[in-house]
């Protein structure tokens, strides 16, 4: 496999991180060279070494390529809001000309098993009327889409692949991130978004006391990814 995806959630907190740190690391275990790209996070904090975000360092510390932190977080804003209202705050106009070219210098690095992710849901804003699946519509990436499972994940999860396609990628696959196990009805919702979504499902990823990268990594599976 040598591929590269977008990946986007269905809602901001729902473990879109979480779920691609755990498909890098299962990516690495099969012996494939990873690199990833978080190109805006905001919610950062104050470091010796500058600003620096949990997620973009989860990232990081999944990829096999030797890549710095600023590679894979080009932009990083301390409020923890919107990316694009962080951005205007400190004077920063954030469009997808600006995130571009350093997404693409780590894409360039030619990994196996490469992951751009975005911030938040798919219709994130940007500067002048931009959104962030702009960027993964100028890159062309196929997606994979983190769906949150809990109430209401259903409209979530349909909203967002027709979205999707409307703009012309691929969905991939998806992944079912359990974040609410007291979810009714648990295995009938995910049997209904496997009928609407109609892409493959990389796993069903349960809510982990530890959720490491391995932990998650061992409940997905990349052979099902639609390259």
């Amino acid at each position: 496999m040598t591929a590269a995806f977008f990946i986007a959630g269905t809602d901001t907190e729902i473990g879109k991180t979480t779920i691609a740190a755990g498909l890098l690391h299962a990516a690495r275990s099969r012996g494939l060279s990873t690199a990833a790209a978080k190109p805006v996070a905001s919610g950062c904090e104050r470091t010796a070494a500058g600003l620096r975000n949990g997620d973009a360092l989860a990232l990081l510390g999944e990829c096999s390529l030797a890549l710095d932190y600023a590679e894979v977080n080009p932009f990083a804003f301390e409020p923890a809001i919107a990316p694009h209202l962080a951005a205007r705050e400190v004077g920063v106009e954030l469009t997808v000309a600006a995130l571009l070219p350093p997404v693409r210098r780590v894409l360039a690095r030619g990994a196996d098993f490469s992951l751009v992710e975005g911030a938040g849901g798919w219709r994130v804003p940007l500067a002048g009327g931009e959104s962030l699946s702009d960027l993964a519509v100028a890159l062309q990436l196929p997606v994979i889409l983190v769906v949150g499972v809990r109430l209401g994940c259903i409209n979530h999860a349909v909203l967002s692949a027709e979205a999707i396609a409307r703009d012309g990628l691929p969905l991939a696959g998806w992944v079912a991130n359990v974040v609410d196990p007291a979810t009714a009805r648990l295995d009938d919702n995910l049997a209904t978004l496997t009928e609407r979504l109609g892409a493959p499902c990389l796993g069903r990823v349960p809510r982990l006391t530890q959720a490491s990268p391995a932990a998650v990594a061992a409940h997905l599976d990349l052979t099902a990814l639609r390259r």
